[in-house]
């Protein structure tokens, strides 16, 4: 029995497929198939169930494979101890970080990183957190930075901050004009939301429970529409689909600040406001041509006069680029943003690592880059202590 053949068999239980299992492993698949049977033949057992298109594991394969998994990572501990001994800063430190939280906080941290850790580049992966959690269990990658929930169960977690969270509404949605709302209007909308696997979906559905039914089932997709990204949900919004909630530190920084700041909605002195007033003199739905093409050309808007709907009593509404120009301060040309009230909810970010992780001073460094990065609206937590679970 070797370490190689126990890679080879937690591969093929994670891929479920000798082919992808052998890719994973960078061997070719007869070498990683002799070598599972050449175990199997040592163990006495069978450790998995051939099928046509499938491989499934067995009762006692899982068991094996289960431990398996400790054995590597216990092996892989040998190798990380060794390191500390000569420089816990020296050497590769792989993270894993969620797809929305990575487009938002690695441009800021990786250079920090540079400069703080000359020695210990940053070997980046982003995903799911399931496929993180697996990652971490594998010893595949050495800390997560995830959102709370999530199985902790044998790892050590340290929350570095709590992140509010925004609604975005497109340009000329009636709420692009108001200075905040509340979360059980939400339900009222027509909301944007992340696939079923992300958790800032499970987060956000957290924030108004009523959107629980109409993700559920096919009947409510009039309501609901679930995108891959966070960025394409953005567009979706932008075009008039409907409306979504996406993390604080998702908004361009010029747009955080001035919601910090209070600003009044329409502050500026620019003709941009004034053709603005002018459009919202009168009922969108009714307002002359020459208004509406004034106040779009104003709010410097794309052209959608295409895009037009009509209503049940065949009146033309106007499309979202004619509509009332929103708060200059809290629209980044694309969405405008409207924060919640009376309280924000938030998601608290959070690093894990296994327990037998034996480099914990660079988990240390991570943590401490990421609190000195200026991110303006987020409650950074820096007595947070380690907690093992």
């Amino acid at each position: 029995m070797t370490l190689t053949e126990l890679k080879y068999i937690v591969a093929v239980a994670r891929e479920r497929h000798f082919g992808r299992a052998a890719e994973a492993c960078f061997v070719s698949q007869p070498t990683l198939s002799v070598a599972i049977k050449k175990l199997e033949d040592e163990l006495g057992v069978q450790l998995f169930e051939r099928g046509s298109t499938e491989v499934s594991i067995t009762p006692i394969g899982a068991q094996i494979v289960e431990q398996a998994q400790r054995v590597l990572e216990e092996s892989s501990a040998i190798k990380e101890i060794a390191k500390q001994g000569k420089d816990p800063l020296a050497g590769p430190l792989r993270v894993g970080v969620i797809y929305t939280i990575s487009p938002y906080l690695l441009p800021a941290l990786v250079p920090r990183m540079i400069r703080d850790a000359p020695k210990m580049p940053l070997l980046l992966q982003e995903g799911l957190t399931i496929k993180l959690l697996e990652s971490l269990r594998l010893g595949d990658i050495d800390v997560a930075i995830l959102a709370e929930p999530f199985p902790n169960q044998g790892f050590v977690t340290q929350a570095v901050y709590d992140e509010p969270f925004v609604v975005a509404v497109p340009n000329g949605h009636p709420w692009a004009r108001r200075k905040h709302v509340k979360s059980s209007e939400l339900k009222e909308e027509t909301m944007l939301l992340l696939g079923t696997g992300h958790c800032f979906r499970d987060q956000v559905l957290e924030v108004c429970p009523e959107l629980s039914r109409y993700s559920q089932a096919s009947a409510g997709i009039q309501k609901t529409f679930e995108g891959s990204s966070l960025e394409t949900i953005r567009h979706m919004v932008a075009s008039g689909i409907g409306i979504t909630v996406l993390p604080w530190m998702a908004m361009p920084p010029q747009v955080r600040e001035a919601i910090l700041a209070g600003l009044q909605p329409g502050a500026g002195s620019s003709g941009r406001a004034q053709a603005a007033a002018a459009a919202n003199a009168q009922p969108a739905a009714v307002q002359p041509a020459a208004v509406q093409a004034a106040a779009v050309q104003a709010a410097n808007a794309p052209a959608a006069a295409e895009l037009a709907t009509v209503d049940g009593g065949g009146a033309v509404l106007a499309p979202p680029a004619a509509a009332p120009a929103p708060p200059e301060s809290h629209s980044d040309g694309l969405l405008t943003y409207v924060p919640f009230h009376p309280v924000a909810p938030t998601r608290r970010v959070v690093l894990a690592w296994r327990k037998s992780f034996t480099r914990a001073a660079t988990v240390a460094v991570l943590r401490k880059a990421v609190l000195e990065l200026d991110q303006p609206g987020v409650t950074t937590l820096p007595d947070e202590k380690p907690t093992a679970h």
